[in-house]
């Protein structure tokens, strides 16, 4: 009985020190910060009590945080490649909303990610990337500063996400100050978008 018991203990420490090892390992993402007023619930930012992760607001309008699911790594094109980013599925047209502060560094269409916007963070450490949109909000352009909340476009199913496909791929890559908007190391956004480790 005393060997079981000590099994147990054992196995709690292991399973606790696994959980601060992952909230140690993940990078930190700049804060997102906006007036509550201005923002509907769901999409307002908040912090995981006891560490010090912030997390981003949800890019869509009316998503709830809870609805996520984390599909990063995803076998994408039959295995060819891994899925860099969460998808969140929504309505064509939904309102797309910035995740964070920043400035818009570029606007692109592509054959991938379809009509995009590319986000840099203030302190240039981070660019928030929106793709497959059906279109941008009026009058968004290059250089534009941004507050977190702010209409960036629509979902859509533009570039590669099939058609009737909507849903916003939204992407969130750590950079250097003097890198490009498409340099950089891709992180899995989802853990910043859902409030929590990620799933696998």
């Amino acid at each position: 009985m005393r060997k079981l018991g000590s099994g147990l203990l054992i196995a709690f420490c292991v399973v606790v020190g696994l959980w601060v090892a992952v909230l140690v390992v993940l990078p930190d993402a700049p804060p997102a910060a906006a007036p509550p007023s201005v923002m509907p619930e769901a999409t307002r930012p908040v912090v995981v009590t006891g560490t010090t992760q912030a997390v981003l607001a949800i890019p869509v309008a009316g998503v709830p945080r809870e609805q996520l699911r984390d599909n990063w790594g995803d076998p994408r094109d039959n295995g060819q490649r891994a899925h860099h980013g969460t998808d969140i599925a929504a309505p064509a047209n939904t309102p797309v909303l910035a995740a964070a502060s920043g400035a818009v560094e570029k606007l692109w269409t592509s054959a991938a990610g379809g009509t995009t916007v590319y986000v840099r963070s203030p302190g240039r450490g981070w660019i928030y990337y929106y793709a497959h949109l059906s279109g941008y909000a009026p009058g968004l352009h290059e250089g534009q500063g941004v507050k977190t909340g702010d209409p960036l476009g629509f979902v859509g199913d533009t570039g590669n996400a099939g058609a009737g496909n909507y849903h916003l791929h939204f992407g969130l890559t750590r950079t250097t100050p003097e890198q490009h908007w498409y340099e950089g190391q891709d992180v899995d956004p989802y853990p910043y978008l859902a409030g929590k480790p990620a799933s696998r």
